[in-house]
């Protein structure tokens, strides 16, 4: 118990020491361009509706979808060992990767990927 009680201490006083060091730093050397209202280097005076391409967003579906994929098949190796329905199991990972492929050349032919027009 006693070595409990040690170990919250030090980490207390680790978290208090951190959290002293983080909010006094940043106010050191502050300088024109962490003084100015936006730090991402956009003028903070010119149009907020600027046109966006939806593009991006597709981009972003299709990482979603084949990131998922990743993780859907990164287990079936360890499933192939620790299974009795192995045959069960490399159908329905066929299936997902045919499935995949084929709404991947379908967006490609359709110029789903085409980033220039």
């Amino acid at each position: 118990m006693l070595s409990l009680s040690y170990l919250v201490g030090i980490a207390s006083a680790l978290v208090f020491l951190l959290l002293l060091v983080g909010l006094g730093l940043p106010s050191i050397y502050p300088d024109n361009e962490k003084l100015s209202a936006y730090e991402c280097g956009f003028d903070p005076m010119g149009s907020a509706r600027l046109p966006f391409s939806l593009r991006f967003f597709l981009v972003a579906i299709l990482f979603l979808l084949f990131d998922l994929e990743i993780a859907l098949i990164l287990p079936y190796p360890m499933g192939l060992l620790y299974s009795n329905h192995i045959f069960f199991n490399y159908w329905l990972v066929m299936l997902l990767i045919i499935v995949l492929t084929f709404g991947l050349m379908y967006e490609w032919l359709k110029g789903g990927l085409e980033w220039m027009e």
